[in-house]
């Protein structure tokens, strides 16, 4: 049977050809019938009842209906100067009528255009499955004009108009809120399980103007389901542009490319189909060395023939790439071919980016240690007051840390003559007192007093944790040492764990980070090593060397400063590419949604993938290798036609398992270590 080799247009203008006979499924209705008339031509044979010319035209409408699809695809072959297995099932067919076996040659294209017709629908269900994503925007939407309301098509959209999105309403456009509050529903999109909460940015059209930028507060996406507050979105993009058209044209692509099976079944299949025709052409002959009828040698060749046609290897790989594609897509994983889905099934070494992969991509207050006889609201008021006033990177995390630490109606602080130290912290007055907040080796270069020797163990165990620490000075007492740090994600000890009962041994970080810092983090999410201190350059050869020891390794990072690592790995992989261009472009694998944990399910999918291609290469390989020599042996065409034409519809069933593939469940993660207090 006929492998996927042409494009998703080519193939739905096929189907759509198919269909034009009598509607959706007429290939399954003309192939069940060819069936019937077989069935009733047998027991017409079998039977007294009728005369005995019926038969032979029931069989003769038989070979029509199931070579009606047979034959057409046989030519357009020839036409393309290929020589498929269609056209080796019609010389057979063709054979069996000439020896006068019309039965057995009618068994043979009805179970053959039946697999035809099970395949074309196995296939038709996996590209539904991502179809089904582009239908999902709806078809118009409500735009405001002014003060009044006007509904046009979603096609007509442009960016920076304006439209109206109701309760529970489907998102028309990719684009950003910019009046009222809401969830939505975003697995269509990203897979999210969870409704992500929306808020209104501030410029809408500066917003669209960097929708990438945009924080996911305040992004919405085509397709996507509104909760139950109206919203205003300013679309950002064409409907042709959305996030969901380009998945949907990526899947398509996708299904083009070659995996490393399908190549391998590919150039079998070139070498196979020559070897068997010479088989047969011997066999033919073999009444002129052994004493036995011509009739005899062609039936044994037609017999050959039909038993040594590779339908179910040609099926086998595609039907289960697709469909391992589509699955992946409806979990908010896009995969690019067959190639990387077969490839990250394989691997035993993964290496991670630090920020914003495996931590949550912005410092936070994670550590405030006390000096003896100091309260901890004296210290966080004093740093809410004074780095409310600086533009430190760091600062919006010690405002934010320290604010949600203090108790409701802590009194506000008067803070004057504010001094930013560069490349050490911050200087001010608070009541007439100076007050620093900064580097421990800033007061040593001030000749202030020394830290104690309390607070210089603290500050030392914050280090040696990753943390990036701050002493508070004010007049001349230390009130205590204060430790940031970006914070690793909720979800990555978890999702360390799954991976490594899915079979990965090696879960390697690198990072630019200070290797104290990626210490830290692998200990506190699970890794099995870090390397810090790597410049870009750094990162690439980091990868060539894991591919070295290992074969294949993937890179997970954001698609972006990760470009030319993920570029030098097996796999890249790219979180939180919902509406990013460059995530999309460079990754071979997209996680859609910002999630650590679509990183199993994507694995879990392409291990499971990987199982079943072997399976149906045993299957088909296997029924070759035995019915070949059994009809060599005698072995009758409409036998063989029962089993090959069997393990042709088991590997197309076999595949479409993928399609109702469940993620693996999370693994338990050791608990992360205390912090320093």
């Amino acid at each position: 049977m006929r492998s996927i080799r042409n494009t998703w247009a080519t193939a739905r203008v096929a189907s759509a050809s198919h269909d034009g006979l009598s509607g959706e499924k007429s290939e399954l209705i003309i192939a069940t019938l060819a069936g019937a008339c077989t069935l009733a031509g047998w027991l017409l044979t079998w039977s007294p009842i009728g005369p005995d010319w019926l038969a032979t035209a029931l069989f003769g409408a038989a070979y029509l209906c199931g070579g009606y699809f047979t034959t057409r695809e046989a030519l357009e072959n020839l036409l393309a100067r290929r020589f498929d297995i269609d056209t080796l099932m019609l010389v057979a067919a063709a054979g069996a009528a000439a020896l006068g076996e019309w039965g057995e040659g009618a068994l043979l294209l009805s179970l053959f255009s039946l697999g035809h017709s099970l395949e074309h629908f196995a296939m038709g269900r996996a590209r539904r499955a991502i179809e089904a994503l582009a239908k999902l925007a709806p078809e118009t939407a409500c735009v405001k004009r002014g003060e009044r309301l006007e509904e046009v098509a979603v096609v007509a959209l442009e960016p920076g108009d304006l439209v109206l999105v109701k309760p529970n309403q489907r998102l028309p456009a990719d684009g950003v809120v910019v009046k009222g509050t809401t969830s939505v529903d975003q697995a269509p999109v990203t897979g999210e399980s969870i409704p992500v909460d929306k808020q209104p940015v501030a410029d809408g059209h500066a917003a669209i103007a960097a929708f990438e930028r945009v924080a996911a507060k305040h992004r919405v996406f085509a397709g996507t389901i509104n909760g139950a507050g109206a919203i205003e979105v300013m679309v950002a993009r064409r409907a042709a542009q959305s996030t969901m058209a380009r998945v949907v044209q990526m899947v398509a692509e996708a299904e083009t490319q070659r995996s490393p099976t399908q190549q391998f079944t590919d150039k079998f299949e070139r070498r196979f189909v020559p070897a068997v025709l010479a088989l047969v052409v011997l066999l033919m002959c073999a009444f002129m060395v052994v004493d036995e009828p011509f009739a005899a040698s062609f039936y044994r060749a037609m017999a050959v023939l039909v038993a040594a046609s590779p339908c179910a290897l040609a099926i086998s790989v595609p039907s289960a790439v697709l469909s391992g594609v589509a699955r992946a897509g409806r979990g908010g994983v896009l995969v690019k071919g067959g190639g990387p889905l077969e490839n990250l099934g394989s691997l035993t070494c993964i290496a991670f980016d630090k920020t914003g992969t495996l931590t949550e991509g912005k410092p936070a207050l994670t550590d405030v240690v006390v000096a003896d006889g100091v309260d901890v609201v004296e210290l966080l008021s004093l740093l809410l007051a004074v780095e409310a006033h600086s533009d430190h990177p760091l600062a919006p995390a010690l405002v934010n840390g320290a604010r949600a630490r203090l108790p409701q109606g802590t009194p506000a602080l008067l803070v004057q003559h504010v001094r930013s130290i560069t490349g050490r912290g911050i200087q001010a007055a608070v009541n007439g007192e100076a007050v620093y907040i900064a580097k421990p080796v800033l007061f040593a270069e001030l000749g202030l007093a020394p830290l104690p020797a309390a607070l210089v163990q603290a500050n030392d165990r914050l280090v040696a944790a990753g943390r990036s620490t701050m002493a508070v000075l004010q007049g001349d007492r230390y009130l205590g040492v204060v430790g940031v740090m970006d914070t690793p994600r909720a979800a990555a000890a978890a999702v360390m764990a799954s991976l490594r009962a899915l079979g990965i041994e090696r879960l390697v970080m690198i990072s630019g980070d200070h290797q104290q810092v990626a210490d830290a983090v692998a200990r506190t999410v699970g890794l099995t090593e870090a390397r810090g201190d790597l410049m870009p350059e750094q990162k690439v050869e980091a990868i060539r060397r894991l591919r070295q020891q290992h074969g294949t390794v993937a890179m997970v990072g954001d698609g972006v400063n990760d470009a030319p690592a993920m570029a030098n790995a097996t796999v890249g992989i790219a979180m939180g590419a919902a509406g990013s261009d460059v995530a999309l472009e460079v990754a071979d694998v997209a996680l859609m949604g910002d999630d650590l944990g679509q990183l199993p399910f994507a694995l879990g999918l392409s291990r499971q993938t990987s199982r079943i291609i072997k399976q149906n290469l045993w299957v088909s390989l296997g029924m070759v290798a035995m019915l070949v020599p059994a009809t060599m042996f005698g072995l009758n065409i409409g036998t063989a036609v029962l089993f090959h034409e069997g393990s042709t519809v088991l590997v197309v069933i076999n595949a479409l398992r993928l399609l109702a593939f469940q993620a693996p469940p999370p693994a338990c993660a050791p608990p992360p270590p205390r912090s320093a207090r």
